[in-house]
C-alpha cells in the first residue's frame, strides 16, 4: 500500500449541502492550473480557508457534500490546497466518483461528521476506516475503502493506477 493510507490534521467544519460552486466558484473554472484552483478553494463560504489550511488538514461536513455540478475541479481544488481528506455524513455521487478518480480520499461517517468540532486534531487510517479525534479521544468507524479504491488513491488517481497495471 502507498504511504497515503494515513492522514492527520486540524479540522475545518462545514454544514450540509456544500456544493461544487462553493468548493470552487464557477468564475475560476477556466483555469486548468491546480495551484490557481487551490488559491480560491472554499473562498465563498470561508475567506480564510486557503490562508489557514496546512497539508493534511481535514474537512468535516454534513450531508450531500459536493452536490451541484459534476465538475472534477472541486475535489481537485481541495486536493491541490493540501486537504488530507473530507469526512462527511454523505457525498453527492458524482463528487464521490470524481474524488476517487483523482486519488482524493473521502470518508462517509455520520457519527464522526456529527461529533467532530472545528479545530480538533483528527487522524485517519484509511485502510481500517478508523477516524480518531485526538482532541476528544473519541474514535469512529467509517466504511473502509475497498482495496481497488485504496490502490487508486495510493497511486494518486485512476489514470496513474491504470498505467501501473
Amino acid at each position: 500500500m502507498g504511504e497515503m493510507m494515513h492522514v492527520r490534521g486540524t479540522v475545518f467544519k462545514y454544514a450540509d449541502n456544500v456544493d461544487t460552486d462553493v468548493i470552487i466558484p464557477a468564475r475560476y473554472l477556466n483555469t486548468p492550473d491546480a495551484k490557481e484552483l487551490a488559491a480560491h478553494c472554499m473562498e465563498d463560504i470561508d475567506k480564510d480557508f486557503v490562508k489557514k489550511i496546512k497539508p493534511g488538514d481535514i474537512v468535516v461536513a454534513g450531508r450531500n457534500f459536493g452536490c451541484g455540478s459534476s465538475r472534477e475541479h472541486a475535489p481537485l481544488a481541495l486536493k491541490a490546497c493540501g486537504t488530507g481528506c473530507v469526512i462527511a455524513k454523505s457525498f453527492a455521487r458524482i463528487f464521490f466518483r470524481n474524488a476517487i478518480n483523482i486519488g482524493f480520499p473521502i470518508l462517509e461517517c455520520e457519527a464522526a461528521a456529527e461529533k467532530i468540532s472545528a479545530g480538533d486534531v483528527v487522524s485517519v487510517d484509511f485502510a481500517e476506516g478508523l477516524i480518531t479525534d485526538e482532541t476528544t479521544g473519541e474514535t469512529f468507524q467509517a466504511v473502509a475503502f475497498p482495496e481497488f479504491v485504496r490502490d487508486i488513491i495510493s497511486a494518486g488517481g485512476l489514470m496513474n493506477s491504470l498505467s501501473k497495471h
